[in-house]
């Protein structure tokens, strides 16, 4: 056997404990007294199982050689061009001198995409009873990292918000004690300790809804829901808000549609976009509601002529927390967590939400969820048909 069958065999066995080495040498029996006539050789499984493992795998020497590594090693940076990442050779050489392993973090700079950003690298020997030999396993850490940054970033967004309303409170019920010989003072700062005390309360419920929708609780039976019904309900939730900003809100004309999903999310979600257009557009402007078919998926579009969105920001509104115009959202009163309810809200029906901005002209968001298809409407060909035909 070489040195770099052996070496093979040697990986391949602390990977999964030493199982496939007694498996391949009664394999390798059965080959030698003609019982298996199996294609594959001992030394075509050790390389399949190393070259297509999850993780990084390197087998560096005394001399700095790399002896054998894997394509996902490069991937994760523990390899360039067939050379050991310095770090990790410094790392390789204190284990070649103790014969004790090391553990170290090959961190990379942030990056674009899905690149990974966070490598945990553990090194040890590759044999107890042969010194030559040292083997790195990187693991990409890069989705724990995100996903706890993304926690700190939560918990310290959530800190800053209910502390707004929190203290407001606090200073409007000092002012309150201290003026309570004059009715109207007491009236107008009863009125600001309710508005605060009520957008408090809607951060809440909207905390709750988002917990529920990544996944804390099971979402109810979903049931055929009438896209119009929808539309109706948000617009009767919204026609108050519309009337006190001087907002003029037009739909298209009923279309029929039906789509499988939960009836109060789905009011919700248009709520929030209707709410959303109204908040960042000026008085006297219009937002229009339409319905349409979009391959095999019914779309409910919300168009504003507000102050738009630039496009660096766009792909970040649907973040909880995340305010275009922080002074104009909070003098209406929002929570920042309307458009990460309808992101999940079109995630959890399968769908998804979109948007076009263009800054000084308006912005639609675009919700799509997929059609239902009852009896005797084989197709969205013939679905949308009898639509038109009906209208």
């Amino acid at each position: 056997m070489s040195v770099t069958q052996a070496v093979l065999l040697a990986v391949v066995a602390a990977v999964l404990g030493g199982v496939v080495t007694v498996a391949l040498g009664k394999m390798a029996q059965r080959r030698a007294h003609g019982a298996d006539e199996a294609d594959l050789t001992m030394i075509d499984v050790l390389d399949r199982v190393v070259r297509e493992a999850p993780i990084g795998i390197a087998v560096v020497d005394k001399f700095h050689d790399v002896i054998l590594f894997n394509p996902r090693a490069e991937e994760l940076g523990l390899v360039r061009h067939r050379l050991i990442e310095d770090r990790a050779w410094a790392a390789a050489t204190r284990v070649l001198e103790t014969r004790k392993p090391v553990e170290l973090d090959l961190c990379t700079k942030p990056s674009l995409g899905r690149e990974p950003v966070a490598v945990r690298c553990t090194v040890r020997p590759l044999l107890d009873r042969d010194p030559r030999f040292v083997v790195l396993y990187a693991f990409d850490d890069s989705e724990h990292v995100r996903m706890e940054a993304t926690r700190r970033d939560f918990v310290a967004n959530i800190s800053h918000e209910l502390k707004t309303p929190v203290g407001a409170m606090a200073l409007l019920a000092e002012a309150l004690l201290e003026s309570v010989d004059d009715p109207d003072t007491v009236r107008h700062f009863g009125e600001r300790v309710q508005h605060e005390a009520n957008r408090l309360g809607n951060m809440v419920t909207e905390l709750i809804a988002l917990s529920k929708l990544q996944g804390a609780e099971k979402l109810p039976d979903l049931e055929v829901v009438d896209v119009d019904t929808v539309v109706a309900e948000a617009l009767d939730r919204t026609r108050l808000t519309a009337e006190n900003a001087s907002i003029t809100i037009s739909t298209d004309r009923p279309s029929g549609y039906e789509v499988c999903g939960d009836r109060t999310l789905l009011v919700t979600a248009l709520t929030n976009l209707i709410e959303n257009a109204i908040a960042y557009s000026p008085s006297g402007s219009p937002v229009t509601i339409s319905r349409s078919l979009r391959d095999g998926k019914v779309a409910i579009a919300v168009t504003d002529r507000g102050i738009g969105i630039a496009k660096e920001d766009q792909e970040r509104v649907f973040e909880r927390f995340f305010r275009v115009d922080k002074a104009r959202s909070r003098a209406t009163g929002g929570t920042g967590l309307g458009l990460a309810i309808v992101k999940h809200v079109a995630a959890n029906h399968h769908g998804e939400i979109t948007l076009w901005s263009k800054p000084g002209t308006g912005s639609t968001f675009t919700l799509l969820i997929p059609v239902h298809v009852g009896e005797g409407e084989d197709d969205e060909t013939d679905l949308h048909a009898e639509k038109a035909v009906g209208s």
